[in-house]
Formats: C-alpha cells, structure tokens, sequence
C-alpha cells in the first residue's frame, strides 16, 4: 500500500531535520520506495503494515533518532484523494486552505474550537468527511485567534495541518514511487 507519513513539528522551533535523514531513518525501519515531498515532513512508502502499526513504528524510530518527542500521521492514497476532493472552498490567491490530518473526532474539537474564536473577514472553517478545513487571508494564519489555538501544547499529539496545494503535490509524487 502507497502511504504519506505527515510529520507535526518538523523544521519549526528549532526541530530541523534533513528529509533525506528523516527517509534514511523510514528506510531502516522496513518501509520501501521511500521519498519526501517538500521540506515540511511528508514522506511518502510503501508498505503491507497496517496504519496503527506503522505509525507507533516510525514515531519510535524518529524520536530514537532525532532526540525529540515525534507525532506523526499516516495517511493512504485513496485517504489522501478524498482529502483533496474534499476541499469546500474556491481556489483563491488572496487565502490560504489548511486541511487537518489528525486523530478521529479532531475534526470536532478544532471546530468546537473556530466557532469559540474571534474571526476574521474571510475566515472559515467546515468540515467535510470527517476532515476539518480552515481558509484563512494569507499573512493572517499565525495571527489569527484560532491559528493561535492550534499550538496548544493539549492538541500536539492530536493532529497537523498542511496546505492544501501540499496535498496536489503528494498526489503527483505518488505516481513516481
């Protein structure tokens, strides 16, 4: 099976890692066909072990080998098209589109979350399939009230967030593997 491992906290607040090293450690762990997308931790294998099994796997090895408490999510193929073709908003060049990979039911804590935080113009958020979505003005992810929330230290092992152009990147890497 074709899987992306999404890493949380890769190369931010002082957690850098090389994705050839972050592959290399994946590669000793058994998992083939090993390759990153971008430099923000998605690493895309194979394997025939289940989800549940690999990542509790590949957090142990990461956090053996990089000295830091590792949260990683992994996510199929076909999970990862729905991810994408589950997106509600429009393309618009004046917003970002963050899509939520995490543990179940975080969709409805992140929106229990939004709907409690002051927005602002052009704010949104939905959830679509069980996956959370959050459009937000570009310049405007940080300082926003609920971009904020998303760093509490109570959610780190519960999920993380990627563009959703991230997820049309994976999407073509996936045919090269």
């Amino acid at each position: 099976m074709k899987y992306c491992a999404f890493l949380r906290g890769v190369n931010v607040k002082g957690t850098n890692m090389k994705m050839a090293e972050v592959c290399q450690v994946f590669t000793d762990e058994g998992m083939r066909n090993v390759a990153s997308v971008l430099a923000s931790g998605n690493i895309l294998f194979t394997s025939e072990k289940n989800p549940e099994e690999l990542k509790k796997l590949l957090e142990k090895a990461m956090s053996n080998h990089f000295s830091y408490e590792a949260f990683l999510f992994i996510k199929s193929q076909p999970e990862i098209e729905k991810f994408w073709n589950g997106n509600p908003f429009k393309k618009d060049e004046s917003l970002h589109c963050y899509t939520f990979i995490g543990n179940n039911g975080i969709e409805n804590v992140l929106m229990k979350e939004f709907e409690a935080a002051p927005k602002n113009q052009h704010e949104e958020a939905k959830t679509i399939n069980n996956t959370f979505y959050w459009q937000v003005p570009k310049g405007n992810t940080l300082e926003s009230a609920f971009g904020k929330i998303l760093g509490k230290k109570s959610l780190k092992d519960q999920f993380t967030s990627r563009n959703i152009n991230t997820f049309e990147k994976v999407l073509k890497a996936f045919g090269k593997i």
